[in-house]
Order: structure tokens, then C-alpha cells, then sequence
């Protein structure tokens, strides 16, 4: 696993834009205050590199029957 990146606040501040495309990209960032961690900016949601359309095929299976409820969950509905 990677090391996580630090940056002292200061240099942060300086850094705001190359740290939010680090973190854009998924890497988790420390923030330290005198060498003291205060904070961890992660990536609210982590990036699923697609290739396109279609780029899941043959990840999911749904079976055959899948439409198919049992009796009383059916009859709950009113679709028995």
C-alpha cells in the first residue's frame, strides 16, 4: 500500500489545487500543523475507471429467474 502523502498546512495552502486533483484522482492527503496530522482529505467517491460502454460485460450475472417472485412475496403485491 502507498505511503500517504503529506502536506504541512502552510504548503497546503499554497498547493490547494494540485492536492484536490491528487485527491480527484483517489489518493488520500494528511494535513499536518507542526508535524502533527490534523486532518485527511480523501476522495468523497472513489474513481471506477470504465473503458466505455459495455466495459462491466461478463461482471454481473443476473439468473434466469430473477423475475420471478415467491408466492406469498407476490401475492403481497398483488402480483401472484
Amino acid at each position: 500500500m502507498e505511503e500517504l502523502r503529506e502536506y504541512d498546512v502552510h504548503e497546503a495552502e499554497g498547493r490547494f489545487l494540485q492536492i484536490m486533483e491528487r485527491v480527484a484522482a483517489g489518493e488520500e492527503v494528511a494535513i499536518t500543523k507542526a508535524g502533527t496530522p490534523i486532518a485527511k482529505v480523501i476522495p468523497l467517491h472513489p474513481g471506477v475507471p470504465r473503458t466505455g460502454r459495455g466495459s462491466l460485460a461478463g461482471a454481473i450475472h443476473i439468473p434466469d429467474d430473477s423475475d420471478e417472485l415467491p408466492g406469498d412475496v407476490g401475492d403481497a403485491f398483488g402480483m401472484g
